[in-house]
């Protein structure tokens, strides 16, 4: 059986529940971080244990015993051991009490702001100097509030360029304890992850690496008890590693262990919580897997909401997701789409599998991460196995060429009416208009591309001797464009601007859609360039937007509490006289 919130009724987890409660409400803190209306729906549909997943409350310790006193069987740790790596504080205490190491000192500079109850990069802020320390503490422990119902945060030193490595646990209730393996998690953005693998490059050439790592994980779960699956993360640098915390729960990545060492975690964990003894000696792995996380979001990794008009993620690999075509990205929930699991003999394979396969992805009606990841598994420093914690912020992503996208969709479009035949046709997009001639012996055009053939699905260009084929998709306004040159996503404009729907200059607008948690200005206010005006929540992710110059604010058009949409004018700031 299943629970879902208002916004997830028509999802595919409902869908494929044989049960199903619905949880009124659209907000986690309505429906998903409510134990009490979970334990209810389970009990009303005759449930007889409860398995948390990976988000909301699986590591939240008093839900677990919560379940347990309810007469459920909770699958997952017990809740002591959970309580004991809860707090990440003291989790670091225990840990180093028994000889893993940890990083220490909070007197220098950089260092990360962490949530105490939770991870996935929420409640997470970078401060490099003592001015920063203020704010970002006020935004953490907001976004820790929001995604896991406790505001507690802690610091630690930041290290700029590290390898994110996590060992994963799984421990029966008759003493036996097995590391399934290593992940490396370090290729991040916002501080989640974004593509993992096993096993890890970095730990395959570090001679003793992994026995070490294997020992410091089976030490502290040995510590409090653990039974269940688990993981412990660590940062290692050089041919040193340091405690991070410990997940008491199933990971978002779990499917490439699964792949590596030909097993079943979930069901691993329904009959560890029904007593079931592990085999004294783990599986031994084989191949290699890589694991990309498909997110709704821009080029600057904001979060994106919309209607999913076409999702199809094909090929030989294994998808997890619980969006299909015609779904809606709802503003309440993670940015993720799906995970997309590829595994093969080797790493180089596993590599080419899942970009070819995220390269014919069709992806329609929200932007995504899709040409980042393709390229991320494509670079030389990834394939040589050296990209670490700092890879993508280095390395971002080149944004496909527009050119030539953003012609194939003119040139799939009707040339409509013209007064004068010989003048040039022009349609607008959002990023940017398209301007051509053509004429019936077909000129070479201007962007050195001669067209081939062109329809409303497809458009073939001549460049440099090769043809290249755009496959177009139209959805009313919005045309999406898909290639091996990568792909884009357009929003046709009309020709002619009502200038009434212009926003007034000193505008800023909503650069995603969410909730307004904070107004830190007023109407008349003088501010400087950079000082925050408000604060708007979405996808459980803190943005604030500031004032791009000194100026004196003109109008408030949003209100705390205030959904807006993308686009949307909130706030208008203009230069001093």
């Amino acid at each position: 059986m299943a629970v879902y919130s208002d916004p997830d009724a028509q999802s595919a987890h409902a869908s494929e529940a044989d049960l199903g409660v619905p949880l009124p409400g659209a907000t986690p803190a309505e429906t998903y971080l409510r134990g009490d209306l979970i334990i209810a729906a389970a009990k009303a549909a005759g449930a007889d244990a409860i398995h948390p997943g990976y988000g909301f409350l699986s590591e939240n310790a008093d839900f677990a015993q919560a379940v347990m006193d309810a007469g459920l069987t909770w699958i997952g740790p017990p809740p002591e051991a959970m309580r004991a790596m809860a707090s990440k504080v003291e989790a670091r205490r225990l840990v180093s009490a028994i000889g893993v190491p940890i990083l220490e000192g909070t007197e220098r500079y950089p260092l990360i702001i962490k949530a105490s109850a939770g991870g996935g990069g929420r409640g997470m802020r970078i401060v490099r100097t003592p001015q920063e320390l203020p704010a970002a503490l006020e935004q953490a422990q907001a976004e820790a509030q929001s995604a896991f119902g406790d505001g507690a945060v802690f610091t630690e030193p930041y290290l700029e360029s590290a390898h994110h490595i996590e060992v994963q646990i799984l421990a029966d209730t008759h003493g036996t304890i097995w590391a399934l393996g290593e992940r490396e998690c370090s290729l991040q953005r916002r501080h989640q992850k974004v593509i993992e693998e096993t096993p890890s490059p970095l730990v395959e050439q570090t001679p003793g690496l992994r026995a070490r790592l294997f020992e410091a994980a089976i030490a502290a779960a040995k510590a409090v008890s653990y039974t269940g699956a688990g993981t412990v993360e660590f940062l290692v640098q050089g041919d040193g590693f340091y405690f991070l915390e410990m997940n008491t729960r199933l990971q978002v990545e779990h499917p490439v262990t699964e792949a590596v060492f030909d097993l079943d975690l979930v069901a691993w964990q329904l009959d560890i919580a029904n007593g079931e003894a592990l085999p004294v000696n783990p599986p031994s792995p084989t191949g290699h897997a890589i694991e990309a996380r498909l997110y709704a979001e821009d080029a600057a990794f904001t979060p994106q909401t919309g209607l999913l008009h076409r999702f199809e993620v094909t090929g030989p690999v294994r998808v997890d997701s619980g969006y299909r075509s015609g779904d809606a990205v709802s503003v309440h929930y993670d940015a993720m789409l799906a995970k997309v699991i590829a595994y093969a003999p080797s790493r180089a394979t596993a590599a080419a599998k899942l970009a070819g396969v995220l390269e014919r992805a069709r992806l329609h009606g929200v932007p995504t991460n899709r040409d980042l990841l393709v390229q991320t598994l494509r670079h030389p420093t990834f394939l040589a196995g050296k990209a670490d914690t700092a890879f993508l912020e280095a390395n971002p992503g080149v944004a496909p060429s527009l050119d030539l996208l953003l012609l194939a969709a003119a040139l799939s479009r009707p040339v409509g009416w013209r007064n004068v035949r010989s003048q040039p046709v022009t349609h607008r997009f959002d990023a940017g208009d398209v301007t051509f001639q053509l004429s019936r012996t077909g000129p070479q055009l201007d962007h050195g591309a001669t067209l081939v053939s062109s329809g409303p699905t497809a458009v073939v260009l001549e460049v440099g001797g090769v043809h290249h084929r755009f496959d177009v998709s139209t959805y009313g306004d919005l045309v999406c464009v898909d290639s091996v040159r990568g792909s884009a996503t357009l929003q046709r404009l009309p020709r002619f601007i009502d200038p009434s729907a212009e926003a007034a200059p000193g505008t800023l607008c909503a650069p995603m859609p969410g909730m307004v948690t904070e107004v830190l200005v007023a109407v008349g206010d003088k501010v400087e360039a950079g000082q925050p005006l408000l604060r708007l929540e979405a996808m459980k992710m803190q943005h604030t937007v500031q004032a791009p110059t000194a100026g004196v604010v003109n109008e408030l058009s949003v209100g705390k509490g205030q959904q807006v949409d993308s686009g949307a004018p909130l706030v208008t700031v203009s230069e001093e006289s």
